[in-house]
């Protein structure tokens, strides 16, 4: 490959992910647990934006199931974000023109 390609290549993979930085903030996703009576939505970043609890599954009797659904809410946001963020590094490397046995691909 031409020495001026990669670099060019190069500089179209620093652009984008530049884009990728600025989106992250934007994106949302959403986990849930306990049959959807605790939901969390966090950003790109990872960030907590909200949390939902129904109140019937509010017991101050057993605060520890609670923290085990927020948890696990929490945990379902985040593989939803991995999956997201999987699909979309995919699709900006599709788009380079990489050689063949670039790491990643």
């Amino acid at each position: 490959m031409n020495p001026f390609d990669l670099l060019k290549n190069m500089q179209n993979m620093q652009q984008q992910v530049q884009q990728m930085q600025g989106k992250l903030a934007s994106m949302r996703v959403n986990g849930s647990s306990g049959a959807g009576m605790v939901e969390v939505t966090i950003n790109g970043k990872m960030e907590v934006q909200s949390i939902k609890i129904a109140p019937e599954i509010v017991d101050p009797q057993d605060i520890s199931t609670l923290e085990v659904l927020v948890a696990s809410a929490f945990n379902s946001a985040v593989k939803e974000l991995q999956e997201l963020l999987k699909s979309e590094a995919t699709s900006m490397a599709g788009g380079m023109n990489l050689p063949n046995g670039f790491p990643g691909l």
